[in-house]
């Protein structure tokens, strides 16, 4: 039986894809990429934002086609639209076979049986249960990283999102369970592991009292093979001294963070929901500098929110230009149903929206090219990727660099080398967000 899964979104979700094929190639199902002979096909939805739910909605559409005239005979949706929308899938999309909510996903292969015997059924279970499966991962990468969730749902409940209603509050996955995942996945060759979950700063305060980021993170770093540890989705409010101490002492850990910080106006910043001021994002960032100074500093932002002002865009615009951040994304707002924004008055022109946008992209397009021109002559050591077809040239990345969000460099040899090196590079050139390199013999 031939299954073609399509994991859309994020790399949380992407976690519980592998999960999913994992449980699946343990039951001897085949895996395929050619949706023309696939006799099964599961999505794994996102519905974040608006363009996200329209590509869920427009893949799966896509593939029902492939139930009138190809070799499917069962269509399953699961993840966050499946979650949302149960029902109306079933009931708008007839060729839908079974619907799994966000905690479901481990039963994905009865799911598929049930499916394959010609029964339609949605499969929710508590949105605030925890699955934990044991079966091991198949990582989708590349094999040199892999994405370790620490984490499931979130307590923030910001108004313009959805995802505590759609995944449940905050829960952590036990230490020792964790410890053991990424044992089983350094043991597989995975040399960088990228921590996610919906916050990772809050890991272990429901099931040890106390934020035990720092704690998982020393346990992590004495598995043998693991060379790289990347933290993403750091609230900047939970970030704490012995979070910083412990990126400082241990040499495993990147200096690196990922800082949703949304806004910069104080006033914005309380109608998001947001826990922090401007004057405290300037202290969190200043501090993390001063601690860290060779840290990398990503972070994403909203324009256009409902309310905000022309003088609020342009104190975000001031503000980006002053922390000149390392690496940013910026969002125009999306008003999704059932969150206390979308009821909100001050709703902004979409075409507003994205001239706010584009001229914050475009500053920070500046920022990052005279940055990547300052690393111009410097050593720094890359994780190959793979090779450039055609070139005696291979494609890595930076400390500095998340995978699939940040930058690249290109390495320049007539050496052979592997995914999953790591090599020294001095960098010769720059190229907007992406650098140009020399193997250091």
């Amino acid at each position: 039986m031939k299954v073609l899964f399509i994991s859309l979104g994020c790399d949380k979700n992407l976690v519980d894809s592998e999960v999913m094929l994992g449980l699946l190639a343990e039951k001897g199902y085949q895996m395929t990429d050619d949706e023309t002979e696939a006799e099964v096909i599961v999505i794994n939805t996102c519905c974040f934002i608006h363009d996200a739910k329209e590509e869920s909605i427009q893949t799966i559409l896509e593939m029902a086609e492939y139930k009138k005239e190809g070799t499917l005979k069962a269509l399953i949706v699961t993840g966050c639209l499946a979650q949302r929308y149960q029902q109306e899938i079933l009931d708008e999309i007839p060729e839908v076979d079974e619907v799994l909510g966000t905690t479901s996903y481990p039963e994905i292969v009865d799911a598929i049986e049930n499916a394959l015997k010609g029964r339609a059924e949605v499969r929710m279970t508590d949105i605030d249960a925890l699955p934990l499966v044991d079966t091991a991962r198949q990582v989708t990468t590349g094999g040199h990283f892999a994405y370790l969730k620490i984490a499931e749902g979130c307590d923030k409940h910001c108004t313009y999102c959805i995802i505590p209603k759609i995944r449940g509050n905050y829960r952590s996955v036990p230490m020792e369970r964790l410890i053991k995942e990424a044992e089983g996945l350094a043991e597989k060759g995975v040399k960088e592991l990228i921590l996610v979950a919906q916050e990772t700063t809050l890991y272990g305060k429901d099931l040890y009292g106390e934020k035990s980021l720092h704690r998982l993170l020393k346990e992590l770093c004495r598995i043998s093979g693991i060379r790289w540890i990347r933290i993403l989705y750091c609230y900047p409010e939970e970030i704490d001294d012995n979070l910083i101490r412990v990126m400082k002492e241990e040499p495993k850990i990147c200096h690196y963070v990922d800082l949703p910080i949304q806004h910069a106006n104080t006033d914005i910043l309380k109608r998001m929901g947001r826990r922090t001021s401007k004057e405290q994002l300037e202290e969190i960032i200043g501090k993390l500098r001063k601690e860290i100074p060779d840290i990398a500093i990503r972070t994403t932002l909203i324009t256009g929110f409902p309310g905000e002002t022309e003088e609020q865009h342009q104190e975000l615009v001031d503000f980006v230009d002053e922390m000149e951040f390392d690496r940013l994304g910026v969002f125009t707002y999306s008003p999704e149903e059932d969150t206390p924004a979308a009821e909100m008055e001050g709703q902004i022109p979409e075409e507003v929206k994205e001239d706010r946008q584009a001229e914050i992209m475009e500053l920070q397009q500046e920022i990052a090219f005279e940055q990547a021109e300052d690393m111009v002559g410097k050593e720094v050591l890359v994780m190959i990727e793979g090779k450039v077809a055609d070139e005696n040239a291979y494609v890595g990345r930076t400390y500095k660099d998340a995978p699939n969000v940040d930058g690249l460099i290109f390495v320049n040899t007539e050496e052979e080398l592997m995914s999953g090196d790591f090599a020294r590079v001095k960098v010769t050139g720059a190229a907007e967000y992406d650098l140009i390199g020399e193997l250091i013999s």
